[in-house]
């Protein structure tokens, strides 16, 4: 198995890798709470060179007897990302070798790749893990009925995919989701938006799910939201309330759209957050 060109980590009893699925494009005018300049400013600083693009991660973690995978990318949706099942290959892992998928939460860029190219689950094996509250939402009708025309499409299309996997859905409404892993609920950017805590002994990793869409702006300023956020305004209270927890207490996080590192930890200054990706365990990153 040759999963080096992969950014890994290892836990305890569990090695977690971070698997990119490839990127979205998203225009900084989604961005609330801050002029376009400015977060164009706070890109070029950190070294970004297109702006508008968003990476898309997933994690793979293997361990106690399990192969697990926490969110499944965009899978071409939108022609967004796609690279996931070409690059979980590259770490010797085949899609009926999944158990278990976790979800943070059912945006298509984080489901899409749930499905393949003919509409069956690309998971055969796998039961679908997630929260019962973010289930429940995108099965409401009446939240279907004033949901705006672009959202629409994301209440269908989640709804193919939970119709997919209906005889393998697993809701869960309590902490503990597997031995070792553990739910966080992050409330605001959905309803059941949820990061995944895996704990080995002393060691902690917290898989944190959107917390930040483009984290050299929203790190910084986390007052900042996303069109993409249900309820804007608690989506930047968790950010800001966790970037605090995760900073004091020197919690290694991994996050879907963090960039192809996929590990970092928090660092405040002054009044200020910054991220450093870590380095530790990785050689090289995938294509």
């Amino acid at each position: 198995m040759n999963d080096m060109k992969f950014p890994s980590q290892q836990m305890g009893a569990f090695s977690i890798t971070a698997i990119s699925d490839g990127y979205l494009s998203a225009g900084l005018d989604l961005l609330s709470n801050i002029d376009p300049m400015d977060a164009s400013k706070l890109q070029r600083d950190a070294g970004v060179s297109d702006p508008s693009s968003i990476h898309i991660n997933c994690y793979l973690v293997r361990g106690r007897g399990r192969t697990i995978l926490i969110d499944a990318g965009a899978g071409g949706f939108k022609q967004w990302g796609g690279t996931l099942t070409a690059n979980l290959a590259l770490a010797g892992v085949r899609p009926s070798d999944i158990d278990t998928i976790l979800l943070t939460h059912a945006h298509p860029d984080h489901i899409g790749g749930l499905m393949d190219a003919s509409g069956e689950a690309a998971f055969p094996d796998a039961a679908l893990v997630v929260h019962s509250r973010e289930v429940s939402f995108w099965e409401d009708d009446g939240n279907l009925s004033r949901a705006t025309e672009r959202a629409r499409g994301n209440f269908l299309f989640a709804r193919k995919v939970f119709d997919t996997y209906r005889e393998r859905i697993r809701a869960f409404t309590d902490q503990e989701v597997l031995p070792g892993i553990s739910a966080m609920p992050l409330p605001g950017h959905t309803a059941g938006h949820t990061g995944y805590r895996l704990e080995s002994g002393e060691l902690g990793l917290l898989i944190w799910g959107d917390i930040v869409h483009f984290p050299e702006i929203q790190i910084a300023r986390p007052d900042v939201g996303i069109a993409f956020d249900q309820d804007p305004a608690l989506s930047a209270e968790t950010r800001t309330r966790l970037l605090d927890v995760v900073s004091s207490d020197k919690v290694l996080i991994a996050g879907m759209h963090l960039g192809q590192p996929g590990f970092a930890h928090i660092e405040r200054r002054g009044k200020r957050y910054e991220m450093l990706y870590e380095k530790q365990h990785r050689a090289g990153c995938a294509p």
